[in-house]
């Protein structure tokens, strides 16, 4: 197969994965609520509460795959989607007996996509004063057919797959098995098909599991800070250069923000350094079963601070032991190769980075921290990204009220860019609203959008008005300070 095919497949995947995550990060709020209210509440929580345990039950049955399916049609076909998308959900919950995620993420979609088709149908064929008629009928019967559909169909199969699944995950732990799973999710972060995996099959099981148990021990197999925090602590004894400079500011991002995009770089540059990571998964996750231990509810971002508060009752130090022992595994691993490899075989992390940069589509937290020759080699890049970019080149500042940075899931490097250019706008006095959030979500109103040079095209098509800015590194990119320069002449 071509690596143009390679890349082409790979692309598909993660675009599926960002869809997932698209109709789960929204809901993560929910979940964790849910979460919280399991861990204090129920008979074995830590604060046992008869009356406020009965809001566990409808929550997980009913209120989060409503939002999932509500989610995923939005994704679709914006609020007329997300109604149907949840109406039609509502078949898949009552048609099955466990709790409904991933007929949910199947079946708001398909909601989304047959209102979108029915209203291209109808599109300039009603009547003046029949639009609201049409608009509603269609979409009650679109809803009520679909939810019949989920109910008969898609429930029951759904609900199968689910038990297989569930079983087969029971299979591994009985067996003492488990651990290995971490062979494939640690290279599947690096190619960031993590969400497919996590949000698509882990997530689902593991809230099925918990509404059994109490917790689930699949919320840790991909959020464990560990490995990435080993190989960054060996990097910062035993690296070189830019690397080992970085390596401790990324640790601290890593470990208590969350942000385990910024290790990605430091294993590209020596792909070697894959073997630390399972190793770091396989050790934390062998330390989670030994002690039997599990979390309550999705932590997210996968950060220490995340983990702690939906940490099941007494299972503390079982979770800060696999932490620890996987940071370890991972530090031994990756400090022995990287002492005893050769210098002229260690790839610069700048290269590591663009390599990262193009396989995501948006810019990696850990070029923020780089040296000024990167920041030189950023500013070429944009200016170069801005000639091949079909964007306004100039826009009318004076008016200026909604600034939002975009990408794919709204959070994480995102949010990190709008909270820098608030700090540049504080400074200078300027008061304009900056935000962030998904690309799917861009409201028609927003004046300024920044989007990375790769995500900058599909910005331009779910806002063609707005004024499109296109930069190579949402933490460091020389056109915060132009754009500062120019509100303040204005």
């Amino acid at each position: 197969m071509s690596e143009k095919k390679q890349t082409g497949a790979r692309a598909r995947v993660q675009r599926f994965g960002s869809f997932l995550s698209g109709m789960i990060m929204p809901n993560i709020g929910a979940f964790i609520a849910w979460g919280i209210i399991t861990a204090l509440f129920i008979p074995d929580g830590y604060l046992p509460n008869e009356d406020l345990a009965e809001m566990v039950g409808p929550m997980i049955t009913y209120l989060l795959p409503l939002l999932i399916g509500f989610t995923g049609g939005r994704l679709v076909h914006g609020l007329r989607g997300g109604v149907v998308g949840a109406t039609a959900t509502m078949g898949v919950i009552v048609g099955a007996d466990i709790p409904m995620f991933l007929g949910a993420m199947l079946i708001g979609p398909l909601g989304g996509l047959a209102i979108k088709w029915v209203d291209k149908l109808f599109e300039g064929k009603i009547k003046s004063g029949f639009e609201m008629l049409i608009n509603n009928f269609s979409a009650g019967i679109v809803g009520a057919i679909l939810a019949m559909i989920g109910y008969y169909v898609i429930g029951p199969i759904m609900s199968g797959l689910t038990n297989i699944l569930g079983s087969a995950v029971e299979a591994l732990v009985n067996a003492g098995l488990l651990p290995l799973v971490n062979i494939f999710i640690e290279p599947a972060k690096i190619l960031f098909l993590n969400n497919a995996i996590n949000h698509g099959i882990l997530s689902p099981i593991a809230v099925d599991q918990t509404q059994e148990l109490g917790k689930s021990i699949l919320f840790l197999l991909e959020t464990n800070p560990g490995p990435g925090l080993g190989i960054l602590l060996a990097f910062s004894i035993f690296g070189k250069g830019i690397s080992r400079q970085t390596a401790p500011g990324a640790a601290i991002i890593h470990f208590f923000g969350g942000i385990h995009e910024i290790y990605f770089p430091y294993i590209l540059s020596k792909p070697a350094l894959i073997l630390a990571a399972i190793a770091g998964g396989v050790t934390g996750t062998t330390t989670f079963v030994a002690f039997g231990v599990g979390l309550t509810a999705t932590p997210s971002p996968g950060s220490i601070v995340a983990l702690m508060p939906l940490t099941a009752r007494g299972d503390h130090l079982g979770v800060i032991a696999g932490v620890l022992l996987a940071t370890l595994a991972s530090f031994i691993v990756a400090s022995l190769i990287l002492k005893f490899s050769k210098n002229d075989e260690e790839e610069d992390l700048n290269e590591a980075t663009a390599k990262m940069e193009q396989m995501k589509g948006k810019k990696s937290s850990v070029s923020g921290q780089l040296n000024s020759q990167e920041e030189q080699k950023e500013q070429a890049n944009a200016e170069v990204s801005d000639r091949n970019t079909d964007v306004v080149p100039s826009v009318d500042r004076s008016n200026v009220d909604k600034i939002i940075f975009a990408c794919d899931a709204g959070m994480g490097s995102s949010a990190m860019g709008a909270s820098l250019l608030k700090n540049k706008f504080k400074k200078a006095g300027i008061q304009i609203d900056v935000t962030n959030m998904a690309i799917n979500d861009l409201p028609s109103d927003v004046d300024i959008v920044i989007t990375h040079k790769d995500l900058t095209e599909r910005a331009v098509q779910r806002v063609p008005n707005a004024h499109h800015i296109s930069v190579d590194n949402f933490l460091n990119s020389p056109k915060y300070d132009e754009l500062v320069n120019e509100l303040k002449s204005e």
